[in-house]
């Protein structure tokens, strides 16, 4: 393999919303470059970058993919990453590490939701970018609204170089207006080749090139000074020009084609290479002095100290682990020891690769800008910066999303148990927005996710990678019982059954503390009426009966119990009398005390697109929610509530559907509060049922 240098590599993600043809697009590129003999299909399951089953059931990318070709002397590396919202941490931990975006924008549907979110990741790692308005070819293709919804949904001023020639079944190429030359695509040569401007486009072209010099002079003022003195720049200007642009972030192009028909991909390839940045062009990377808030800093330079950042890791269940990174500065040889900077410890490298698609392709060395990945690292995860442990540095990570939907999981088969803890964790190691947890109050074992199909897709790739069989169910919503009352009752244990008996007697002062609070025992024995030594088994039998519940089986909390009184005998007396007496008395005296049910309430946040405000609303009441504010963010509102946890354990797919897929939420844990009468009833009545 040839070895390129840094200033030679061209890192870049390809981004959008779901179905507005990223794989494709990739796929189309990768035959373009000779590296496959026909463009896989998405929909026939052929794609090299869709290969997990799971893909290739829904016709979707489900994880990033990368892979690289040759092109123009240039090494470009292309990370083909998911547009579904279940899927978004994977998609920010890829833009994280590369140099530039594409951004797909469906001709047909213009910028989606998922687009939006993209962009905005974009931006916060101030990438360099494109849009690439795709699919031209299909019905109902229009490309000046595509480009009208870009300026309108995205809020940022895009200059066009690219327009198409037809569209719909008549899409036919494009014109690049760098260039002024237009492209169609030869089928027998698998590549672009040169027609002639229509004629009927002139004024088109001649009116976007106009905008194109002067957008581009705008970079610079000497171009400013140079088009306000001839009112034309040469090609070689232009290209400076445009290139300085691209690379600063000042210019955002726009490009068109179909990845289907092959049009516009030969010219997005070449545009790539001589206008994209290289990791040279991006400059030094910062990160942190371990264990300090000092700033270091890297260049990405050979000569420099080796520094990389983990993006994803793969869970093989044959390969092990496989660990995916960027080399940000410094070179790195396989058989080599490196130290986790994130973890403080060191790990042995062995072979390297570079991934091109499922399959992996051998490196003996790595130079920055390279993304590759190793095999088997023990201790490394996603997020971990990888350099020397002379000259320690930390680059900052993505850090995932919170969870926003949970199922309680249990194995289909008995004693596969540790078999599905296992599971999950290997699950986890790939991907870290999964949380997974041991409710110890309900035994559920919680398995939380970003959406419902996130959490299908995990349970399928257990089944698939580790033979596991797993039910999925609602989990049970944590209740605790407390009291609004106050009472003075009597615990009384006496058994008499021949020889020795059981004697314990208590008399109990129960009333309620305030929220949160918790329990408090305490002991007003004046006297030796009850000796000192059965004093806590009475304590000990309010706990374990607190723990079971009194009215629908949850635990009993926020209340005081006063044990005031009471009488033994000197011979059947028993800690075991006193902790069952105490037990007795205190479900007695809860049932006295107007005992009522608690629920969790939670803070939740909700993003909306601003047409969707009064149904979110509407419905975040009718789930017994109050809004406590409201703010705005571009084109969305973000709303700020309180609603019950109960409410909300499906509400990932219902904001879905409500919102055509355009709406997030986040949400965590507040306090708890009175559950209605009307609902507590149901709830107690459940409890009741189950028991029976």
């Amino acid at each position: 393999m040839s070895k390129y240098e840094s200033k030679s590599i061209r890192n870049v993600a390809i981004i959008g919303h779901g179905g507005t043809g990223k794989t494709s697009l990739c796929e189309s590129i990768f035959y373009l470059a000779g590296k496959t003999d026909r463009p896989g299909r998405v929909d026939e399951g052929t794609s090299s970058m869709d290969y997990e089953p799971e893909e290739q059931k829904r016709h979707i990318s489900i994880s990033s993919a990368t892979n690289h070709i040759d092109w123009d002397r240039h090494r470009i590396n292309l990370i083909d990453t998911p547009g579904d919202s279940n899927f978004t941490f994977d998609t920010k931990s890829c833009l994280r590490i590369v140099d530039g975006a594409v951004v797909l924008v469906d001709a047909v549907a213009g910028v989606e939701f998922q687009t939006e979110k993209v962009w905005e990741y974009a931006d916060e790692f101030n990438l360099p970018r494109l849009l690439f308005i795709s699919r031209m070819d299909r019905e109902r293709a229009d490309f000046e609204k595509a480009v009208q919804s870009i300026r309108e949904r995205l809020g940022r001023k895009v200059t066009v170089c690219f327009l198409p020639i037809g569209s719909e079944n008549t899409f036919g190429g494009v014109v690049d207006l760098t260039s002024m030359k237009a492209f169609a695509y030869d089928d027998q040569k698998r590549t672009a080749k040169f027609i002639d401007i229509p004629a009927d486009m002139a004024d088109a072209v001649n009116k976007y090139r106009d905008i194109l010099i002067e957008d581009i002079a705008e970079t610079n003022d000497e171009l400013m000074n140079k088009y306000l003195e001839g009112g034309e720049l040469s090609p070689e200007d232009l290209q400076a020009g445009l290139r300085k642009g691209v690379v600063s972030g000042a210019l955002i192009p726009v490009t068109c084609g179909s990845a289907v028909k092959n049009l516009g991909i030969h010219p997005l390839l070449d545009f790539i290479a001589r206008y994209f940045p290289s990791p040279i062009d991006r400059g030094s990377v910062s990160g942190k002095k371990p264990g300090t808030d000092a700033e270091e800093t890297r260049l990405p330079e050979e000569s420099a100290p080796f520094s990389a950042l983990v993006f994803k890791t793969i869970a093989d269940p044959y390969a092990g682990r496989l660990t995916l990174f960027r080399v940000y500065s410094g070179t790195l040889k396989s058989d080599s020891t490196l130290f986790n900077a994130s973890r403080k410890l060191t790990e042995r490298i062995g072979s390297l690769f570079f991934l091109e698609g499922k399959t992996q392709k051998p490196v003996d060395e790595l130079i920055p800008g390279d993304i590759a990945a190793i095999a088997k690292l023990k201790e490394t995860a996603t997020g971990d910066t990888l350099c020397t442990e002379k000259s320690p540095i930390l680059y900052s990570k993505v850090e995932p999303p919170l969870a926003i939907i949970s199922f309680a999981v249990e194995a289909k088969t008995r004693g596969d148990e540790d078999k599905l803890v296992s599971s999950i964790n290997r699950v986890i190691d790939e991907d870290p927005t999964l949380v997974f947890h041991r409710d110890d109050q309900t035994r559920e074992m919680i398995l939380s996710g970003l959406g419902q199909v996130h959490i299908e897709v995990v349970i399928e790739k257990m089944r698939r990678k580790f033979g596991l069989e797993v039910n999925l169910k609602t989990p049970k919503v944590p209740y605790k019982e407390t009291i609004k009352g106050k009472t003075t009752v009597q615990g009384r244990y006496k058994k008499q059954s021949g020889g020795r008996g059981q004697f314990g007697d208590t008399w109990l002062d129960i009333e309620p503390l305030p929220r949160g609070s918790g329990f408090e025992f305490v002991d007003r024995i004046v006297g030796g009426v009850i000796p000192g030594q059965y004093r806590p088994a009475v304590e000990k039998g309010i706990v374990e009966a607190m723990a079971e519940g009194v009215v629908a089986g949850y635990p009993v909390v926020d209340l005081r119990v006063s044990l005031t009184d009471g009488s033994y005998h000197t011979v059947d007396s028993s800690e075991m009398a006193f902790k069952i007496a105490g037990s007795l008395g205190f479900k007695k005296g809860v049932l006295e005390c107007q005992p009522t049910l608690l629920e969790p309430i939670v803070n939740i946040s909700i993003e909306i697109p601003d047409e969707y405000m009064g149904d979110v609303i509407g419905d975040l009441n009718s789930r017994r929610g109050k809004v406590l504010g409201m703010d705005s963010q571009g084109h969305h509102q973000i709303i700020k509530g309180q609603v019950p946890l109960a409410e909300i354990l499906k509400y990932a797919p219902d904001l879905r559907s409500m919102t055509s897929g355009r709406g997030t939420f986040t949400y965590e844990h507040s306090h708890y509060e009175e559950v209605p009468s009307y609902i507590a009833e149901k709830i107690i009545a459940e409890s009741k049922k189950d028991e029976a």
